[in-house]
């Protein structure tokens, strides 16, 4: 029924906001797309190192434009799992949905990008190196089946609204559980954006999730910074996440930006117990490195990582890497 009642609002929605189309010619056209991630790194850990060619991700997809209104994005996902599984790759649908916009409304519809931290992760712009905050640390997923609406009030606010099934593009719709989620953007003076968003969903408790982000960019360099904060972590009563994130560039020359980040993600130490319930996934993470672009599509980028573990028992880790993204 849930499923039934989104579909029917999005033809609700576009019925509403649509206008007559123009007797104007429009062409229609697509072109098909395609991103790569690779990396050669040495990492460094309890004294010991380790080298590896890696092709962390690959992209393949076709995006068309069937009026000047409504338009179409697939994509398939070609990554490691990460599950533990006998497969190194795995391919996924990543995106998968039609998208309306006229004047200042925009809706999504099918597997779509989730927006709880896509203003962030276009602020921090090194996706093919490193995911942002929420993403990395599994506070959602970056897509989901769902429909998602925005209106722009104006050049100063803007907001939006997403229901998704709230599993995430690798799984399937496994119970009725749906995730809502709102946000708020807002340019209060030029190159400055601050967004706040909360979502919740309920099953055997309520799971709710804030993002709050300030970001300020200009011509010559760009500064963000994060907080979030996370209850009921996959539905378990008291989990509770929580960290800061912070990063910056500096454009350098027309082809180079010199970047560096700070993580520090925590969860709560629930009464009684001597120590956080996620520790071993809890710590500090240091980036910094140069990006080179020597041509449109091509970007090389040596980059120093380090993790520094929550749990004082485990070592301190660092990355020596060259990560390259090729795109078309």
């Amino acid at each position: 029924m849930k499923r039934i009642s989104v579909l029917t609002m999005v033809m609700l929605l576009v019925t509403i906001m649509g206008k007559s189309q123009t007797t104007e010619a429009f062409k229609r056209s697509g072109n098909p797309f395609m991103r790569i991630y690779s990396n050669y790194h040495t990492t460094f850990s309890d004294g010991e190192s380790a080298s590896a060619f890696e092709l962390t991700r690959v992209y393949l997809g076709y995006e068309y434009q069937f009026s000047k209104n409504f338009s179409a994005k697939a994509n398939i996902d070609v990554g490691n799992p990460d599950d533990g599984g006998d497969f190194e790759y795995t391919a996924f649908i990543k995106n998968a949905y039609v998208k309306y916009k006229q004047d200042q409304w925009t809706v999504y519809f099918g597997m779509i990008s989730t927006t709880q931290f896509k203003v962030q992760e276009n602020f921090w712009g090194y996706r093919y190196l490193e995911k942002s905050f929420q993403d990395g640390y599994s506070f959602n997923s970056s897509a989901d089946m769902g429909i998602s609406v925005a209106y722009k009030f104006s050049d100063f606010i803007s907001a939006d609204l997403i229901i998704a099934n709230g599993e995430g593009y690798k799984k399937v719709e496994a119970d009725s559980t749906l995730r809502t989620g709102f946000g708020l953007t807002v340019n209060p003076v030029q190159k400055l954006t601050a967004r706040v968003y909360y979502d919740f969903s309920s099953n055997e408790s309520t799971q709710t999730s804030l993002a709050t982000f300030l970001g300020y960019a200009d011509d010559h360099f760009s500064l963000g910074a994060e907080y979030n904060y996370m209850t009921n972590y996959k539905f378990v009563e008291g989990r509770d996440r929580s960290g800061t994130s912070f990063y910056a560039t500096v454009f350098a020359a027309p082809k180079v930006k010199l970047f560096a980040r700070y993580d520090n993600v925590m969860s709560n130490t629930p009464s009684g117990a001597s120590a956080d319930w996620n520790l071993s996934k809890d710590g500090e993470l240091f980036l910094a490195g140069v990006e080179y672009a020597p041509v449109k599509g091509i970007k090389l980028t040596p980059t120093f990582s380090g993790w520094k573990p929550a749990d004082s028992a485990e070592p301190f880790s660092s990355s020596l890497l060259l990560n390259c993204e090729f795109k078309f």
